[in-house]
């Protein structure tokens, strides 16, 4: 019986031994899967929240449904075309977060529309097809990110132009007249006929990639030796510029555009940037030192943040002015309980600014204490996710790059529910991906993008090593070989 013919040299690219090199696995099927299952869950809770308000079905479930349906695969077909190796969990959880939210966006307007024709005023617009409008938009900015961005790390060779840019973003705000900037007390907002933008939220990446590739090029101003105290290790007194520089930005940013937020975010990401690239706990001490003294120092000069400091421990004194936001918080939250009203059958609309810096407490009174968990869970997943990615990637700057951004969601979502309820002061910032609004949405897909950009350099295999071509054997030239014995050769 003849052999069977032996396959073609290119079918299967072995390496020496003779087994055959496994191709390594992209899980993006996974990441399909998982896309698939996000829409499901949003489509079911729109159905949900139109059976319990409306008591009828509506085509706004199959627009609405449809539309986030087509834009998650544009997004997967983005990241399996331009980030194959990219971990496979960043996008579904970033994906059912903003379907959560665009559900509970379209509960409220259902809310609105029902107080409106109670009171027979005009009904209005649905902030829900907004919503789908910028989260279109932010695919937008999260694929061109993929497509222009091949390699992440160009990022650091424009990073003090990117830093100043995102200073500029910063101060706009401030320097322009309240009517074009203010918004409940705060300038934030740069408003202009027919759009508004939030510029601190695009300004908080720029200033990470600024002092991600600061910490790298001047690791060793940051690592000196310095005194040693209560077996910590400080630094000199020379080099805590930066960490000053960072706080007078945050301190001017609070003056200024009375945001403490932003503030808050800025300067703690800084923090936690500063403890990964030097591992040096004397860093958290000093900014934590400084944080403290920033707060007394608001606290005496500026009103507004005595006001929300006596809000916070004593919101009951003035329930009908100042306190009635945390107040109406606590008693959506307490109504909600452990299992929620159930989508649709709730309240929440009671709450001020229910679609963005409250949204938590939407979550809370219609999913109950269960519920937000889940949600916290999402957020703490892809937190940890991203902190994996920058353990994972090979340079320094692509490690505190990703830490930098995973940390900043940590904290602004720590922030946003400390506030809603009451462990700490309000500060005004919204939940990343859930709460209604287009800066927020725009900064964070980006966000995203990189993420995921830093994520597939550091799965992607290594490339194969060139070998030098080998000669058949029976091509080797031979040589004669001459063996001593004795002191003569044979």
């Amino acid at each position: 019986m003849s052999a069977p013919a032996p396959p073609s040299a290119g079918a299967f690219p072995s390496p020496p031994g003779g087994f055959a090199q496994v191709p390594p696995s992209t899980r993006r099927n996974t990441e399909l899967l998982l896309l698939g299952f996000a829409a499901f869950i949003t489509t079911a809770a729109l159905f949900l929240v139109e059976a319990n308000q409306e008591q009828s079905i509506t085509w706004d479930i199959a627009k609405y449904g449809l539309a986030y349906l087509g834009l998650l695969a544009v997004a997967h077909l983005a990241v399996r075309r331009f980030a194959p190796y990219s971990d496979p969990l960043l996008l579904p959880i970033v994906a059912l977060l903003n379907g959560i939210g665009l559900v509970l966006i379209h509960r409220l307007d259902l809310a609105d529309q029902e107080s409106a024709a109670f009171l027979s005023e005009e009904i209005p617009s649905p902030d829900a097809n907004q919503q789908i409008l910028w989260t279109a938009l932010g695919i937008v900015v999260f694929v061109t990110l993929l497509l222009a961005l091949p390699d992440y790390r160009t990022l650091a060779r424009y990073s003090y132009t990117l830093g100043l840019v995102g200073l500029v973003a910063l101060a706009i705000p401030a320097l322009l007249p309240s009517r074009f900037s203010e918004t409940n007390g705060a300038k934030i907002w740069i408003r202009l006929p027919g759009i508004s933008i939030q510029p601190g939220e695009f300004a908080k990446i720029l200033l990470i990639i600024f002092f991600a590739s600061v910490l790298v090029a001047k690791r060793e101003l940051f690592t000196a030796a310095g005194r040693h105290v209560l077996g910590m290790e400080f630094p000199r007194g020379r080099d805590l510029g930066p960490i000053l520089a960072v706080w007078v930005l945050c301190i001017g940013v609070l003056v200024l555009e009375k945001d403490l937020g932003t503030s808050l975010l800025i300067f703690g990401t800084v923090l936690v940037m500063l403890y990964v690239a030097t591992e040096r706990v004397g860093w958290l001490v000093i900014g934590g030192g400084l944080l403290a003294l920033g707060f007394v120092f608001a606290y005496q000069l500026f009103g507004h943040v005595r006001v929300r400091v006596a809000t916070w421990l004593h919101p009951f004194d003035d329930y009908n002015n100042t306190g009635y936001q945390i107040v109406q918080s606590l008693f959506g939250l307490a109504t909600g309980g452990l299992a929620g009203t159930g989508l649709g059958s709730g309240r929440p609309s009671q709450v001020p600014f229910a679609k963005t810096d409250f949204i938590v407490t939407t979550i809370g009174e219609e999913l109950g204490l269960i519920g937000l968990t889940a949600i916290l869970i999402l957020f703490l997943m892809f937190i940890l996710r991203g902190m994996r990615t920058a353990l994972a990637v090979r340079d320094s700057f692509g490690k505190l790059l990703a830490a930098g951004l995973s940390f900043t969601i940590a904290i602004q979502v720590f922030v946003v529910v400390g506030g809603v309820t009451k462990l700490i002061p309000l500060t005004g910032l919204t939940t990343p991906f859930v709460s209604y609004g287009g800066s927020s949405l725009l900064a964070n897909y980006a966000l995203l993008a990189l993420i995921i950009k830093i994520s597939d350099a550091a799965r992607a295999p290594a490339p194969p090593r060139k070998r030098e071509p080998v000669a058949p054997l029976a091509e080797m030239q031979t040589q004669m070989v001459r063996r001593r014995e004795g002191g003569r050769a044979i």
